[in-house]
């Protein structure tokens, strides 16, 4: 059966909606929890309490759950009837190396560590949806619900698909969310194609020859290559890069010397490089390490450059997107889908998952919020309720 005609046999928006009264019947306990998983954040391949509490939950309501899949890892299985359909959907867990400066109530605990992404939202939304599929959803399939570790360091997805997750728990297809500040509340987002840009990083050093800050003849100034070479960088994007081609090439860290008067003997830049395309991605690898090269030489230095393939760019299946986006249009009408919804050039590991099965990761709006990865930044609760109803939706339409 064609994926997208299946969209005709859900309810539209409706005012007296049953998954909409089931979800906040719950809805409480579901923030509540949140707040918990907030106070007490967990590191990448770190999340054993967040795992632990999630195992709890979903066994309670009836699923059987595997833990242990990439260490942290947690999936939750339902099955229902004789359908030979098979879903997944994903949410992150692990938090972020940031102290909060929320002043939040529920503030976390952890020194140092923060859900600062709105992963503990992702988890609190998709057990939200859970607990309703379980207790009074009808549906005809297999229901995957996959809780992944370590998404903020662009490993969990991996090793989970290395540890046969889709093997194990096979899908048809596979859907996950991130909310996005700056979107107004509640709004959902849908890019078919690329929708996330890859992300790779590079550790170059330059190395001259040090000397005293009265006498630079007798020194290689590393610091004027380093100098020359960031200027020189604007470059890739302007000049190589097709200008209908998104880049983005950004020196994040400068290290070099401690004194005022003393040339160094080396400098440090830490780099992030994003694209759409592996073409684009294959350039900035190129063009990166031999500009450092050249740049330094010029000045007569030398650069050593480590550069390093993070995760691809995230590209949504064309048909599993225009499903996706269909059941919001179904379930919630056009005015709370954004026209037009443009491609973040921020980095999801879901793109590991989307190169392994077909599927699309959409966005929800959080609102006029902090950005992500900010110390301020707080997941709206607001979000919750739609988007729990909204993978209620996607799981029974897809389930027929």
């Amino acid at each position: 059966m064609n994926i997208i005609a299946r969209t005709e046999q859900t309810n539209g928006p409706s005012g007296d909606d049953p998954v909409e009264r089931g979800i906040a019947a719950s809805l409480d306990e579901i923030i509540a929890f949140r707040h918990d998983l907030h106070q007490y954040p967990e590191l990448a391949f770190q999340e054993r309490r967040t795992s632990k509490l999630i195992a709890a939950q979903l066994s309670s309501w009836g699923y059987a759950v595997t833990t242990g899949i990439a260490g942290t890892g947690v999936v939750a299985t339902l099955k229902r009837g004789d359908g030979e359909r098979r879903i997944g959907i994903r949410a992150d867990i692990d938090a972020l190396p940031i102290e909060e400066a929320t002043g939040l109530s529920y503030a976390s605990n952890n020194p140092d560590v923060m859900h600062a992404c709105g992963h503990d939202g992702h988890t609190s939304i998709l057990l939200a949806a859970a607990r309703y599929l379980a207790q009074s959803s009808s549906f005809n399939g297999t229901l995957h619900l996959i809780f992944q570790p370590a998404e903020e360091i662009g490993a969990g997805a991996k090793k989970m698909i290395s540890e046969g997750l889709f093997e194990r728990f096979p899908v048809d297809a596979i859907f996950g969310l991130h909310n996005w500040p700056g979107v107004p509340l509640g709004q959902f987002g849908f890019v078919s194609g690329p929708a996330m840009a890859s992300v790779d990083q590079a550790k170059i050093r330059i190395v001259g020859k040090g000397g005293h800050g009265a006498e630079p003849h007798r020194a290689v100034d590393p610091v004027l290559a380093s100098a020359s070479f960031i200027t020189a960088l604007q470059s890739v994007v302007s000049r190589n890069v097709d200008p209908q081609d998104m880049a983005v090439a950004t020196v994040g860290s400068i290290h070099a010397g401690s004194a005022s008067n003393v040339i160094p003997e080396s400098v440090e830049l830490k780099m992030t490089m994003r694209a759409f395309t592996e073409t684009v991605r294959q350039q900035l690898q190129e063009r990166i390490p031999a500009l450092a090269r050249a740049q330094a030489e010029s000045f007569g230095a030398v650069a050593e450059v480590d550069y390093r393939l993070g995760f691809p760019a995230l590209i949504n299946h064309r048909a599993e997107t225009e499903f996706a986006r269909s059941v919001a249009l179904d379930t919630f009408g056009p005015a709370r889908v954004e026209e037009g919804f443009k491609p973040r050039t921020a980095s999801e590991d879901f793109a590991f998952m989307l190169q392994a099965k077909p599927g699309s990761y959409l966005f929800v709006g959080n609102g006029e919020t902090a950005p992500l990865h900010s110390a301020h930044y707080d997941f709206n609760d607001a979000i919750i309720a739609p988007a729990a109803r909204y993978w209620v939706r996607l799981a029974e339409t897809f389930l027929i």
